[in-house]
């Protein structure tokens, strides 16, 4: 399976993603949970702040790997992905979620949907000329007073991680793309979040890059008032 860097995500990693979809579920259900504890601080972190109604997008939700821990922490969880081979395999093993195809690039969901956006390691797959726009679409379905976390390797560049599925037999393609927290925060920043903590640690068991988590939140609505007396006379 072939790509080229810079391609639509759609036309780039959700063909690999079907294709590895059931090996990848069946790995992460056997193996121990990648995430640090400094990890799970900042996921808890987040929960903590969504406030009601307590729903939140997993924009990128694979098969679903994150779900019990959202549920655990009492969020409503919706999940979107590119790949239908993921969305298959969540369906499967997550009957209860409610799951939607579509692109971290075009939200099909109205503005503020949801009180908190769960980005975990889904942007690493977009290509620097539709992150800003990704960003946006994130920020956008979040409602006011909302909160978003994403979490990404810390870097710069990008890279074909496909091969890490080869000794299961798979060949195929699959562009990472390494970005600053600077950088992540600098286009939330201008989508109208604005950062609330950070965190970025070195690499642990098999890892090979710094991994880094990034939380935001979006400001309350403001409300103007006007002020309907009538002018004192003279």
């Amino acid at each position: 399976m072939s790509a080229r860097p810079g391609e639509p995500e759609d036309a780039t990693v959700a063909p690999a993603y079907d294709a590895v979809a059931d090996a990848y579920a069946d790995h992460w259900s056997a193996a121990d949970s990648p995430e640090s504890p400094a990890d799970h601080g900042m996921i808890a972190e987040f929960c903590a702040g969504v406030p009601a109604p307590r729903t939140v997008l997993d924009a990128g939700c694979g098969t679903g790997r994150m779900f019990p821990t959202l549920a655990a922490a009492g969020l409503a969880v919706t999940g979107l992905d590119a790949s239908a081979g993921m969305l298959d395999r969540a369906r499967r093993d997550h009957p209860d979620v409610p799951l939607v195809r579509g692109s971290l690039t075009d939200l099909p969901f109205p503005d503020a949907s949801f009180a908190g956006v769960f980005a975990w390691y889904s942007t690493i797959h977009l290509p620097d000329a539709d992150l800003p726009g990704a960003l946006a679409e994130l920020v956008r379905v979040t409602a006011p007073g909302g909160a978003i976390l994403l979490g990404f390797q810390a870097g710069a560049g990008m890279r074909d991680v496909g091969g890490a599925f080869a000794p299961l037999g798979f060949d195929v393609t699959l562009p990472r793309w390494h970005r600053s927290p600077d950088a992540l925060a600098d286009g939330l920043a201008a989508a109208g979040a604005r950062e609330v903590a950070r965190m970025v640690r070195a690499p642990r068991g098999r890892e090979a890059d710094a991994q880094a988590v990034l939380l935001a939140g979006l400001p309350t609505r403001t409300v103007r008032c006007i002020d309907t007396r009538p002018a004192a006379a003279g």
